[in-house]
């Protein structure tokens, strides 16, 4: 008697979104506390040395992050050995969030080697769950050749010290982030193309929108737990308030704005594994990266709200507030070839913030930045309102 195959793996195609599973979600909350270990990291040791650790961290969780989100867009999590491994993931996942705050320090094997399993673990794991179709299978491998060169470079770092491990990490780390642009291109293997990651669209700009979401609330986390702890005095409550619109300014121009946009135009796209690879794997880096550096920025502000901003203040205020707006722009040109005005005028004018920043309070120039958020945000809905009625 033939023995009975087991249960395929993938998602079905029912020709409708697929919605997000809640154990995808419940995978998330590891992130969150990944995101807001690498902020509070950055907050105590905000110089350059600093900066740079806490940038190679945070990529390091978005790719952990981004990857996992690929493979739940193929495989289905509703079924058994898929929400296995989900569940299976998050247990290193904790151990690479713990060990963030000292991934520089005692802690470096923790993060490398949690690092590695998440990466090539749920990999191995993918390539076992589609056996029975040799494309998907044989990019994996792909994947797999160029994350066990990086897992090289990842444990060998986390065997030496200071910037010596830095120099190694982020040579690992850009191994994978310079991968998807080259196809995985595998002696023997050959090299995937954007028709071999045909996506499912929706799920994939729901999932990336979750993260944003991820994002803003540890902003709010870190606003709120510091005002809580301080003396409400005029100027810290201005600090506060001022904060909030801007996490609220920020949600507006992506959910309001921007994610439908993209929602559409990867659910309608021809190559609909190009535009993921573009729009969400790498420029949400810069949406993702602008968040979490003005939860920075609200931190040190509501510390310290009156007299000069200080270089460090300013620069965490100026340059998150630039970089989503950065990355904002990209987003609409890479999902509608739309370059919008507003975008390329507000970042003129955080860049004349930046020579005047010294003149004012910390206060005062972050209510200047979120004061450029909201403008922008009022002009492209005025826009968007426009479009509609004509």
């Amino acid at each position: 008697m033939r023995r009975a195959e087991r249960p395929v793996l993938l998602r079905e195609s029912t020709g409708y979104h697929h919605k997000v599973d809640f154990v995808e979600l419940f995978f998330d909350l590891v992130f969150v506390f990944a995101i807001t270990q690498v902020s509070h990291t950055l907050i105590e040791d905000f110089t350059w040395e600093g900066a740079l650790q806490a940038t190679l961290l945070s990529l390091a969780v978005w790719w952990v992050w981004i990857y996992t989100t690929w493979v739940t867009n193929w495989l289905d999590p509703a079924k058994l050995p898929v929400r296995v491994a989900l569940l299976a993931l998050m247990v290193p996942g904790l151990i690479l969030s713990s060990s963030i705050p000292k991934a520089f320090d005692t802690r470096g094997s923790a993060f490398a080697g949690a690092y590695v399993v998440m990466q090539v673990g749920r990999t191995l794991f993918f390539i076992w769950a589609v056996r029975r179709h040799p494309g998907m299978r044989r990019n994996f491998q792909r994947i797999l050749a160029w994350l066990c060169l990086s897992a090289v470079f990842w444990l060998t770092g986390s065997a030496l010290e200071g910037n010596s491990r830095l120099a190694v990490w982020a040579l690992a780390l850009a191994i994978e982030v310079i991968s998807p642009s080259l196809g995985f291109w595998t002696p023997g293997l050959g090299r995937s193309t954007t028709a071999d990651w045909n996506v499912e669209g929706g799920h994939m700009a729901e999932r990336c929108g979750l993260f944003i979401i991820i994002a803003l609330g540890e902003s709010l986390l870190v606003t709120g737990a510091t005002f809580a702890g301080l003396a409400w005095t005029a100027a810290t409550i201005s600090a506060f308030l001022i904060s909030l619109v801007g996490s609220i300014a920020m949600w507006w121009l992506y959910f309001d704005i921007s994610a439908e946009v993209g929602r559409r135009a990867i659910a309608g796209s021809a190559d609909p594994g190009q535009l993921a690879r573009l729009a969400y794997t790498y420029v949400h880096l810069l949406l993702v990266g602008g968040i979490v550096l003005s939860a920075v920025a609200d931190e040190f502000v509501l510390a310290h709200p009156t007299g000069h901003a200080d270089a460090r203040t300013s620069i965490a205020v100026l340059l998150g507030t630039g970089l989503f707006i950065i990355g904002l722009w990209l987003f609409r040109w890479a999902t509608s070839r739309q370059a919008t005005g507003s975008g390329l005028a507000a970042l003129c004018v955080v860049a004349v913030l930046a020579f005047s920043s010294g003149y004012v309070s910390p206060v005062g120039l972050m209510a200047l930045a979120v004061a450029v958020l909201v403008a922008m945000a009022t002009w492209e809905t005025y826009r968007c309102t426009e479009r509609a009625r004509a």
